[in-house]
């Protein structure tokens, strides 16, 4: 039971333990090798890097990728790309699938200065090699890593953060982001966390018959106090990978949002989540406003009303954040539904596209809201509605996978590509 004065012990959920390590449930290392060669150099090689049992496996990358969307992420990850024909786009596949913070060490047969650039600098993978390994080379370069020593502080950029805003009150926004963070995390596998920041009237965990817990507002009030691990602590489970973070606080109590509270959440957040979804409504509290600056992409959820329009117009005319390349993308939520304007009025009053339109599916998300599931699981509709927003916000084209070309090393890190690596990499390149 909380104190009567309804404040709570932020230390209650840190053990006062180094809370370095990060969580006790992960293997400390897994490798996946494509010949006995490598495989017994890096067990030899790491011998005496650590004490505990190597778990290294036969297989290259797509192994891996495989093992990783159904297996804890190890802190250390041995990875050989040998033979792969596009070794960039399979990395950025693992990428999808493991814990932002894990350490990744390549070992591949490429001999090149550019490619070894790409695969640490630009991708932020902590070493390469390049085959035939030997026994010295790998506790050289490979040793530091698994013994924890090369180990950076967290890297400021990480997982894709994500704001879901309604233009108003009662378009759906929160069953949209809801679906949304269901989406990349049961149906994707990718580690995803929804945070709803409103503490006293959110109602995502509702909607995914989960109870909210106490973290949440500690972690706004003390955000010095914050680290992944205490982010993760507060957050509560809904499926294998995708976790909750959120609050149910008294009506008549006030939390206290501390200044860079929302900087330090999902600093926190990035680092053990591949996707933070954000249910951020448009309000003047200035976490929301915070949230709304600081993600990657912002998604306005509108309505087929005038009002909507009118509101839709207005958020519109909002600053870009400094990490958002593009503007809000913007979705049109029951189409369709009676007494509303259909999609071309609504374009022609916005003087633009809508970017995802949904179709009015009363019976069906009203059931599923009943039954504490995401609408996509039963409705068909709803679920084409979800992958569109999906494909705008997610995508990330690489330097192997055809298109334009490369893209520079700058503009890739700006949008968080394989930062998720970096955390290990930052320390070896100073």
């Amino acid at each position: 039971m909380p104190p009567e004065d309804g404040r709570l012990n932020l230390a209650a959920l840190v053990p006062p333990t180094d809370q370095s390590a990060g969580r006790h449930d992960r293997p400390t290392l897994i490798g996946f090798l494509t010949d006995g060669k490598s495989e017994e150099a890096l067990r030899e090689g790491l011998a005496d890097a650590t004490s505990e049992s190597l778990d290294l496996r036969r297989g290259g990358i797509r192994a891996a990728i495989a093992a990783m969307q159904k297996f804890a992420t190890p802190r250390a990850l041995v990875i050989d790309i040998s033979g792969e024909e596009q070794p960039l786009s399979a990395l950025s596949e693992l990428a999808n699938v493991v814990e932002p913070d894990v350490c990744v060490l390549v070992i591949g047969e490429v001999e090149h200065a550019d490619f070894y650039r790409e695969i640490t600098r630009g991708m932020g993978a902590a070493e390469y090699l390049t085959k035939p390994i030997s026994r010295d080379k790998v506790l050289r370069h490979f040793g530091p890593f698994v013994q924890g020593s090369a180990f950076a502080a967290p890297a400021m950029l990480g997982g894709r953060a994500i704001a879901i805003t309604g233009v108003r009150g009662g378009v759906g926004a929160t069953t949209i982001a809801v679906n949304l963070a269901w989406h990349f995390g049961v149906v994707m596998r990718r580690h995803t966390v929804l945070l709803d920041p409103d503490t006293h009237l959110g109602a995502t965990a509702f909607l995914l018959n989960v109870q909210p817990g106490p973290g949440l507002r500690m972690a706004l009030e003390a955000p010095d106090r914050i680290d992944s691990l205490l982010a993760e602590r507060a957050a509560q489970p809904a499926a294998d990978r995708l976790h909750v973070l959120a609050a149910e606080e008294k009506i008549s109590s006030q939390t206290n949002h501390a200044p860079g509270a929302a900087q330090a959440l999902l600093v926190a957040l990035r680092n053990r989540y591949n996707f933070i979804i954000a249910d951020v409504p448009f309000a003047p509290v200035s976490l929301y406003r915070d949230l709304l600056d600081i993600v990657d992409q912002r998604i306005l959820v509108m309505d087929p009303s005038l009002a909507a329009i009118r509101d839709t117009v207005r958020l519109l005319s909002l600053p870009k954040g400094p990490g958002q390349d593009q503007r809000a993308v913007v979705v049109l939520n029951r189409m369709g539904v009676p007494g509303g304007l259909n999609r071309k009025q609504v374009e022609e009053a916005l003087k633009m596209k809508v970017d995802v339109a949904i179709p009015d599916l009363p019976r069906q998300v009203g059931n599923a809201a009943t039954l504490g599931e995401p609408a996509m699981v039963s409705s068909a509709g709803f679920r084409n509605g979800i992958t569109d927003i999906a494909r705008q916000v997610a995508s990330i084209r690489l330097l192997d996978s055809g298109g334009e070309g490369p893209i520079p090393i700058a503009a890739r890190a700006k949008r968080g590509l394989f930062s998720m690596f970096q955390r290990s990499a930052s320390k070896r390149r100073a």
